[in-house]
């Protein structure tokens, strides 16, 4: 299994690396609980048809190293660009779900564009979820904390009980098999309660509308009508207005896990976006090779 050392303090992370490694290049970055596993119906098709398609999992989830610290966006965004460092990948599309969201901003406002080309946030939390001076009309705090004590008391029971509201199972296109649910718990419970807990006080504390201005490169923003976890017009309608070349792609009944339910259209966005990106670098390197 390939595994890499953060540049921050050595954490062991795993990652995925398939595809053909002169492909288009596409990183993947996964939600909170999740490893690189969430988005099989999205690297695997991309992968078979010739895209090079890395995730990785975070500190904490999947199969990398679990760790007390390191769970604050600017850790999180240096593990994301270690990556990167470490594989030597450039024009690269970070593709990031929910608070992968936010490492992908953080990971560009941070690091620069030297390796990344364009931005794709799907169903994100940026730029923040809770009520703040920033975010008037967020999420009173005091159910942010009610909602963590429930976490913490069985967070089994907690993942269980948000499911259907996860994928928007009232909407019958919506549908996923019992089997499906379970297995996607049973990764989210693979984050040890400390990762969980810290992941989620990033959620808490995240506002990073001020680095949106500066994310100067072509972002797509992919989200629900019914996410319920990260609602339209707090998350997603306002990246796109305040980053300066954003492009929202509204998907109708689609929830937070419309990586599954949404999954073939996801996939076939994705693909045009990073092709997009693909083409526009080769014709950069054209000019620069008639240039000289």
């Amino acid at each position: 299994m390939p595994y890499f050392e953060s540049p921050v303090d050595g954490t062991r992370l795993h990652y995925i690396d398939h595809g053909p490694a002169t492909g288009p290049v596409a990183v993947f970055v996964a939600s909170a609980y999740l490893g690189h596993d969430m988005w099989e119906y999205q690297t695997l098709p991309l992968a078979e048809a010739g895209f090079r398609c890395v995730a990785l999992d975070r500190r904490g989830h999947g199969r990398s190293d679990d760790t007390w610290s390191g769970y604050d966006l600017d850790t999180l965004a240096d593990d994301l660009y270690g990556l990167l460092d470490h594989l030597d990948l450039s024009g690269v599309t970070l593709v990031g779900h929910s608070v992968g969201t936010a490492e992908v901003i953080r990971c560009v406002t941070r690091h620069g564009t030297v390796r990344v080309d364009r931005v794709a946030l799907v169903a994100g939390v940026s730029p923040g979820i809770v009520r703040s001076p920033n975010v008037p009309e967020g999420i009173d705090p005091a159910l942010v904390r009610a909602d963590e004590e429930s976490f913490r008391s069985d967070r089994a029971a907690w993942f269980a009980r948000f499911a259907d509201d996860f994928f928007a199972v009232q909407f019958p296109e919506n549908q996923v098999s019992p089997d499906y649910v379970r297995y996607l718990i049973d990764l989210c419970l693979s984050a040890g309660p400390r990762a969980a807990t810290g992941i989620r006080a990033a959620v808490a504390e995240l506002d990073i509308a001020d680095e949106l201005p500066g994310l100067d490169l072509p972002v797509l923003v992919l989200h629900g009508t019914h996410d319920t976890s990260a609602p339209l017009a707090l998350t997603g309608e306002r990246v796109a207005r305040l980053v300066p070349d954003g492009t929202l792609k509204v998907y109708e009944h689609g929830g937070h896990g419309m990586f599954v339910t949404h999954a073939a259209r996801l996939t076939a966005d994705l693909r045009d976006f990073i092709e997009a990106g693909a083409v526009r670098t080769a014709e950069l390197a054209g000019s620069d090779t008639a240039g000289r």
